[in-house]
C-alpha cells in the first residue's frame, strides 16, 4: 500500500502532523522505531506509578489563548487539565523568593513590588511578551496584511536585551529563573526564543491531572479514527529517492513503506543520514545539518514520595543558591540549581507521591561514558548519577525540609538517557541551538532539499509542548496551505 504520508518518529510533533493530516482527509502512516510512541511525552512504570520523561507543564490553554485553538483541533482539550494557582511560578535565588503572576497585568504588578523602580521597564517587556503571543502565527495569515515579529526578534540577544532593558541585575536573573525549559546561555539565545518560552504561562499555566501518555493516547486514538496507521518497532534505516524524490522507507522489521511524502520528527542531522544516496540533498546541505550545535540536556531525578508525607503545592518552584542563572551550570561543582515540580494527586489527596528535581547537563559531563549503552555503563556513571541526585535533593530540600526522609524511590536520567531512547545527538533537551548572531543558519524550514521531505519538531523553530505544535503547524501548512491552518488557529 501506498501512503500519502509517511511519518518518521512518533514525538508530539510526530504525533501532531498525524494527526492534522489524517484529520483532513489523507491516507498517514506513522513509522516508530520504539515499542511506544510519544518520544520525550511518554511515560514509564516503576512500582505502579506512571512516571513522564519530559512534560511538566503547559500554558496558553484558556479561551482565547495562544494554544487554546490547536490544541482544541488535537481534542486535547478534552484531558483533565487543572490551573496552576495565580503565582503559578516561584524563583527563589539566595533565599529570597519571587513570584510569577498570571495575566500580564498582575504579572508586572507583583514583580513592581519588589522592584519598583523597575515598573516601566516591566510594563515594556510584559508588552513585547504579550506581543510575542499573539502574533506568533501571523506568517500564517495570507490576508491580515502583517509581518511576523519573530524574523527581527531572532536576530536579537536574549540576555543583551534584558540587561539593556533593566538596570538591576538581579531583576535580571528573577525574569530569567523560571527558564530552565529552556538553554540559557548568553553567547546565542535568541530574544524571540526566550518570549515564546515565557509569554504563554503568564497567559494561563497548566498540569496534566495524570501523565504524558493521556496526551500520546488521545492523539494515537484519534488518529487511527481518522483512518492512521501508527506502527511502533519499526525503525526506519534507509529513505530511498528515486528521480529526485523519496519513493519509501525500509525498516527494521523487514517492510518497506511507500508514500507520497515523507516527513521527518528526528533529528535532521539522522534524517541527513537515512538518506543514503541522493541527488537533491548535497554534501554541503548535509555538513550543515551534522555541524550545527545541540542545546545542552536536563538530569532528572524522579522521586516516589511516602504517602502524606509531603503536600502537594500547586506551582513549579525554582531554587538557585546564587545570582548567576544564566552561566552556574556551565561550573565545576555542586548543582547550584533546579527546578522542583510535583504531579497533581490523582486521588484527590491534599499529599503528593511524585516530585520531579531537574538541572540542566551539559554534554562533557557525561561524555566520557558516550560509547556506553543502557544498563552497561560502569560504576563511575552510576556514582555521578547518585552523586548528582544527592545534590539536587540537598537543595530542593530548602523548600521541601525533610524531603530526603521522604523518599522511597528515585529513578534517574540523564543526557545519556535520552540520547539512547530517543536517538536525540548528546541527549539534547531542547532540540538545536538556535542562535541570534546567525539566525539564518540555526533556524530550519520544515523544507529540505528533497522536495517530498519535510522536517517537523523541536530541532527547526521552537521546543516544548507550545513551540513543538506552533512548529507542527508551520510544517502541515506547507502541505495543506497556509489559509487551512490560518483557519485551525483562528476558529
Amino acid at each position: 500500500m501506498k501512503y500519502e504520508v509517511v511519518i518518521i518518529g512518533s514525538g508530539l510533533g510526530g504525533l501532531e502532523c498525524a494527526h492534522i493530516l489524517s484529520h483532513a482527509g489523507m491516507s498517514v502512516l506513522l513509522l516508530e522505531r520504539g515499542a511506544q510512541a510519544g518520544g520525550c511525552i511518554q511515560s514509564y512504570r516503576r512500582r505502579g506509578q506512571a512516571f513522564d520523561t519530559g512534560l511538566h507543564y503547559v500554558g496558553g490553554l484558556a479561551e482565547g489563548q495562544s494554544l487554546h485553538a490547536a490544541f482544541k483541533h488535537l481534542g486535547l482539550l478534552r484531558l483533565p487539565w487543572q490551573r496552576l494557582d495565580a503565582d503559578f511560578d516561584r524563583v527563589t535565588i539566595g533565599g529570597r523568593t519571587f513570584a510569577f503572576t498570571q495575566g500580564y497585568d498582575e504579572f508586572v504588578r507583583t514583580l513592581a513590588a519588589d522592584f519598583p523602580a523597575e515598573r516601566d521597564a516591566l510594563c515594556r517587556y510584559a508588552n513585547m511578551l504579550r506581543q510575542v503571543g499573539e502574533r506568533q502565527f501571523d506568517a500564517l495569515n495570507t490576508s491580515g496584511g502583517k509581518t511576523s515579529l519573530s524574523s527581527g526578534f531572532f536576530g536579537v540577544s536574549a540576555y543583551g536585551y534584558l540587561t539593556k532593558t533593566f538596570r538591576d541585575p538581579l531583576l535580571v536573573n528573577v525574569l530569567s529563573g523560571t527558564s530552565l525549559k529552556m538553554e540559557l546561555r548568553q553567547e546565542s539565545l535568541p530574544l524571540f526564543t526566550f518570549a515564546h518560552g515565557n509569554s504563554s504561562f503568564i497567559e494561563s499555566s497548566w498540569r496534566l491531572k495524570g501523565d504524558g501518555s493521556l496526551i500520546v493516547d488521545s492523539l494515537v486514538e484519534d488518529i487511527r479514527s481518522h483512518g492512521g496507521e501508527i506502527i511502533c518497532n519499526a525503525e526506519v534505516q534507509e529513505l530511498v529517492e528515486k528521480n529526485g524524490k523519496l519513493a519509501y522507507a525500509v525498516c527494521s522489521n523487514g517492510e518497506s513503506y511507500e508514500g507520497d511524502l515523507f516527513i521527518s520528527d528526528v533529528h535532521p542531522a539522522v534524517t541527513c543520514r537515512l538518506v543514503k544516496q541522493s541527488e537533491r540533498m548535497k554534501t554541503v546541505y548535509r555538513s550543515r545539518m551534522e555541524h550545527l550545535e545541540n542545546t545542552f540536556g536536563m538530569f532528572t531525578v524522579s522521586l516516589f514520595i511516602k504517602p502524606d508525607a509531603v503536600k502537594y503545592f500547586n506551582w513549579n518552584q525554582y531554587v538557585y543558591k546564587e545570582s548567576d542563572v544564566w552561566t552556574f551550570y556551565q561550573e565545576d561543582g555542586p548543582v547550584k540549581g533546579v527546578l522542583i515540580s510535583c504531579r497533581v494527586p490523582e486521588d484527590g489527596s491534599r499529599y503528593v507521591r511524585q516530585i520531579d528535581l531537574l538541572t540542566p547537563m551539559t554534554w562533557n559531563k557525561c561524555e566520557a561514558w558516550s560509547g556506553t549503552t543502557l544498563g552497561r555503563r560502569g560504576e563511575e556513571y552510576k556514582a555521578m548519577k547518585e552523586r548528582v541526585a544527592n545534590e539536587c535533593i540537598t537543595l530542593a530540600n530548602d523548600f521541601i525540609p525533610g524531603l530526603s526522609e521522604n523518599i522511597l524511590g528515585r529513578y534517574i536520567s540523564t543526557p545519556l538517557t535520552y540520547r539512547d531512547y530517543t536517538c536525540t545527538p548528546e541527549g539534547s533537551a531542547y532540540g538545536l541551538r538556535k542562535d541570534f548572531a546567525n539566525p539564518m543558519m540555526t533556524l530550519l524550514s520544515p523544507r529540505t532539499p528533497i522536495p517530498n521531505l519535510l522536517l517537523t519538531g523541536q530541532n527547526l523553530m521552537l521546543h516544548g509542548l507550545h513551540g513543538v505544535t506552533m512548529t507542527t503547524l508551520f510544517t502541515c501548512a506547507e502541505i495543506l496551505g497556509k489559509e487551512y491552518i490560518w483557519n485551525i488557529v483562528k476558529n
